[in-house]
C-alpha cells in the first residue's frame, strides 16, 4: 500500500475483517471509493487502489461510494455517483427541484447539495490551492470570507428560450446539466423570488407569440427598484406581439428592452419610466446602468466587496488612485470619496461613457464633491511598463479584472522593477488590492507580483459571490517590499508618495 493511499483510507471508518498490518485502513467493499476531496468543478475526488483518478459528480469529501464511469483515460476516470454508502455530515437537501443528477436536471448550479458554509470552506481551498500551486505564493493572513443570501441573489441571468416543438410548449431557463438543451425549469430559487414566480408565465407568453421560434433569449437585470428583461429577437415583432410585451409588463412589473442584434441594438420597448440603478449607501453612490452594462450578478454581496476593497485600499486624502478595469465605476466612485484624486481604467469605451454619466450625475446630487476623477479607455491586456509610467504615479491601486485576469499590468509592473532605469521618477503603488473572479489568473498575476515587482501578499480571501455553484471569487491585498525596491524606494522619493 502507497503512502497515499494509506493517507486516504485512513479518513474511513467502516468496519472490517481484522487485519494483520496495525498501519492498514479497513478495506472499502469491492467498487467502493472513498472520497477525498472537490475539484475546481464540485466533482469529488477519490483514487482505486492502483492509485487512478476518479472524478465523481455528485459527491462530496469523506464519503464512500459507487460510481457509473462514462469516461475512461489512461491516468484518470470521470463519473457519477450511484449510491452513498457513507454520508458526509455537509450533505443537505438541495433546495431547488430542479437541482440533480436525474435526466433534465439544470446545470445553472453545482453545489445546492453541500451545505453553504462548507461551500464556502472549499471556494477557500481552491483560492489558497492556486496561490500556492500555480503561483508559488501564501497569503501571510486569510480574511474572513464575505458571505450573504444564498437564495434569491442572482439579479442578473442569461435565459435561454426555445420551443419545443415535441412538447408543445416553451422552455425558458438555463442549460441541462452538461447538455446544449435548455432545463424545463418552473422556479428557480436563486433567482429574486418574483423573478422565480413569473417563468411559468413568461413561458406561456412566449408560447402565445407570433416570433416565438425566433426569440433565443432573455436577459435579466434587476437594479434596486426595476426588473428589467432583454429580449433577443431574430426577426422583426409583429404589433401584436408588442402589445403582449407590454401587457406582460403592466402585470408583472417588468421593464422590456428589445435586441434585434449586437448589444449595442438594445433600446427600450417604450422610452420613459424609472432607470436601472443600484445605490452603494455607505458612500452615498447611486450607479445608473443599462441592462447590458457589467454589474455584479449578487448585489448583496457587492455592497460588502466594495466596503471592504475601500477599507483595506485605506486611501487617504492626499493620495492618488488608480482603479484598473473600473466598468461603471463600481469602486472608482466610493474611492473618490476619500482619496485625493482618482483615475479609472476601463478597456470598454461604451463604458468609460457610462463612468463619466455617473460620476456626473453624482457630483450632482451629493453635498460633499467627489475628489478629482478621471477616465480613460485603454486595451489592458496590451499594457506597457511605457503606458504605465505614462499614467503617474499613484500612492494605490484597485485592480478588478475579467476571468482572463491583469497579467500585462502585472508584467508591466515587474518589468519596471526589474528595470528600474526606465522608470525615470515613476515609483510603484504601494499597495495594491486586486478584486478576482478567477482563481487561477488571480495566482498567476499574484506570482509576478510577488516573485518579479517586489510586493508581499498580505491578505487574500474569498467572496462568495455565486452560492450553490462552483466559481469562486477572491480577493488579495499586496504590499510593495521596500527592502526589495532598487534604490532608495518610495520613503524617499520627492513627491512623497509613501
Amino acid at each position: 500500500m502507497t503512502a497515499s493511499s494509506t493517507y486516504e483510507n485512513s479518513l474511513l471508518t467502516t468496519a472490517s475483517a481484522p487485519q494483520t498490518d496495525p498501519d492498514a485502513a479497513p478495506a472499502l467493499p469491492d467498487g467502493w471509493l472513498a472520497v477525498e476531496s472537490l475539484d475546481n468543478d464540485a466533482q469529488g475526488i477519490a483514487h482505486r487502489p492502483d492509485g487512478k483518478v476518479v472524478f465523481i459528480e455528485g459527491a462530496l469529501p469523506f464519503e464512500q461510494v459507487s460510481v457509473n464511469v462514462h469516461r475512461k483515460k489512461n491516468n484518470w476516470e470521470a463519473g457519477t455517483v450511484t449510491a452513498v454508502h457513507r454520508e458526509s455530515s455537509q450533505r443537505v437537501r438541495p433546495g431547488c427541484p430542479h437541482f440533480g443528477l436525474h435526466a433534465g436536471a439544470c446545470g445553472g448550479c453545482k453545489m445546492q447539495h453541500l451545505h453553504e458554509a462548507a461551500q464556502v470552506a472549499v471556494k477557500q481551498r481552491v483560492l489558497e490551492d492556486n496561490l500556492w500551486h500555480l503561483g508559488k505564493v501564501r497569503a501571510e493572513t486569510l480574511l474572513r470570507p464575505i458571505e450573504g443570501p444564498a437564495w434569491g441573489y442572482r439579479y442578473r441571468a442569461r435565459l435561454s428560450v426555445r420551443y419545443v416543438h415535441k412538447k408543445g410548449e416553451v422552455l425558458i431557463g438555463f442549460h441541462e446539466r452538461k447538455s446544449r438543451y435548455v432545463a424545463d425549469m418552473r422556479v428557480c430559487p436563486v433567482l429574486p423570488a418574483h423573478v422565480s414566480a413569473m417563468l411559468v408565465p413568461l413561458r406561456s407568453m412566449i408560447f402565445d407569440m407570433d416570433a416565438r421560434e425566433t426569440c433565443p433569449q432573455i436577459e435579466l437585470a434587476c437594479g434596486d427598484d426595476v426588473t428589467a428583461l432583454v429580449l433577443r429577437h431574430l426577426e422583426p415583432l409583429s404589433d401584436d406581439d408588442l402589445a403582449r410585451l407590454r401587457a406582460f409588463g403592466a402585470q408583472h412589473g417588468v421593464q422590456w428592452w428589445l435586441q434585434a442584434k449586437g448589444p449595442d441594438t438594445v433600446k427600450l420597448l417604450d422610452e420613459g419610466g424609472p432607470a436601472l440603478s443600484y445605490a452603494l449607501p455607505e458612500f452615498g453612490i447611486h450607479m445608473p446602468f443599462r441592462p447590458t452594462d457589467f454589474t455584479q450578478v449578487n448585489p448583496f454581496i457587492n455592497r460588502v466587496l466594495v466596503a471592504r476593497a475601500l477599507r483595506l485600499l485605506d486611501a487617504q486624502a492626499h493620495e492618488r488612485v488608480i482603479d484598473w478595469f473600473c466598468g461603471l465605476g463600481n469602486f472608482t466612485l466610493p474611492i473618490a470619496t476619500t482619496a485625493a484624486e482618482v483615475l479609472g481604467i476601463e478597456g470598454s469605451e461604451t463604458l468609460v461613457a457610462r463612468s463619466r454619466e455617473n460620476l456626473a450625475s453624482n457630483q450632482a446630487a451629493r453635498r460633499q464633491h467627489l475628489a478629482p476623477t478621471s477616465f480613460a479607455a485603454r486595451n489592458l491586456f496590451e499594457m506597457t511598463p511605457v503606458q504605465l509610467v505614462g499614467d503617474g504615479v499613484a500612492h494605490k491601486w484597485l485592480v478588478d479584472p475579467p476571468r482572463e485576469g491583469a497579467f500585462a499590468l502585472a508584467k508591466a509592473l515587474a518589468d519596471l522593477h526589474q528595470n528600474p532605469a526606465q522608470r525615470g521618477a515613476w515609483v510603484p503603488p504601494g499597495r495594491i488590492v486586486y478584486v478576482s473572479c478567477n482563481p487561477a489568473t488571480l495566482a498567476r498575476d499574484a506570482g509576478l507580483l510577488v516573485h518579479q515587482a517586489g510586493y508581499r501578499c498580505v491578505a487574500a480571501g474569498v467572496v462568495n459571490m455565486f452560492a450553490h455553484t462552483a466559481h469562486v471569487e477572491s480577493m488579495a491585498v499586496f504590499e510593495l517590499d521596500a527592502a526589495r525596491e532598487p534604490g532608495a524606494g518610495l520613503a524617499a522619493t520627492a513627491d512623497g508618495v509613501a
